[in-house]
């Protein structure tokens, strides 16, 4: 599934060739995506000039006069900006059409992503609206984080992937950024100390920034706004590396399942 840095990745692509421009069309080919794509959408987004391209989390936020279009890639989706009378591939859901004669096409072959609208400001949406605090932004502190997590018995990693607490921390980068503070995936949030939390603060900050840099991890299907992989998996220490042994001590990499989801760890940095 496409994390934080691949969607930031996405956001800096598609920015230059879309604000500034005008819509001149809204072509949905498959209107039933996670949410169905609202019908009304293809007429109140005509003539609308795009202002601005955000992210909230693992949303992006197309700003236009007319309202913003909410767009989350899903767990298969990608944006990709091309010349708008390419032919459609298979699974290539929605178009936007632009009036420099390019569009931005969406394409997504297991259908999870969605497409959404409001008139209103984004951060009042209920998608948006209970949301945490961003991980690279100065409002995340580890002070806070630690206050948070007094008293809970939920696993490290499930608190740190938690929207109510941080957002956009997925799997891959919450099992890097625990394994780089040295702390155990498993062990209770509320028994981390406050200088652990700083040092998991710090390391889910720079984990996050170098995945961005690399242009994100490709480990399925993920290509970003030029088609190109993201590069950040050459650098990866813990995650989908099971039995093979770790880069700073040696000791091969365990992995186990929390929540669904497969955890790594060294059993030899992470004690």
């Amino acid at each position: 599934m496409p994390e934080l840095p691949e969607v930031e990745t996405t956001r800096r692509g598609i920015e230059p060739w879309l604000v500034g421009r005008r819509v001149e069309r809204l072509i949905v080919r498959q209107w039933r995506l996670r949410w169905r794509v609202p019908q009304s959408l293809p007429a109140r987004i005509r003539g609308a000039t795009v202002r601005s391209v955000g992210r909230r989390a693992k949303y992006l936020l197309i700003g236009t006069d007319a309202g913003t279009l909410i767009w989350h890639l899903g767990m298969s989706g990608s944006l990709r900006v091309q010349d708008a009378d390419s032919p459609p591939l298979a699974h290539d859901h929605v178009d936007l059409v632009l009036d420099s004669g390019r569009c931005l096409r969406f394409n997504d072959p297991r259908r999870f992503g969605s497409l959404l609208f409001t008139a209103a400001p984004p951060e009042r949406h209920p998608l948006l609206s209970k949301l945490a605090v961003e991980p690279l932004s100065d409002a995340f502190d580890a002070r806070d984080l630690w206050r948070r997590a007094r008293g809970r018995k939920a696993s490290i990693k499930t608190f740190i992937m938690d929207s109510r607490c941080v957002v956009g921390v997925g799997n891959i980068y919450a099992s890097e950024a625990l394994f780089r503070a040295r702390i155990r995936p498993g062990l209770a949030a509320g028994r981390v100390s406050r200088q652990r939390m700083a040092a998991l603060v710090a390391a889910i900050r720079d984990v996050l920034g170098e995945a961005i840099e690399a242009g994100g991890t490709t480990l399925r299907d993920y290509v970003d706004p030029d088609g190109m992989p993201g590069y950040f998996g050459r650098k990866l220490f813990v995650y989908e590396r099971r039995g093979r042994p770790c880069r700073r001590c040696g000791t091969p990499i365990r992995q186990f399942t929390q929540g669904n989801r497969s955890t790594y760890w060294c059993p030899g940095c992470q004690r």
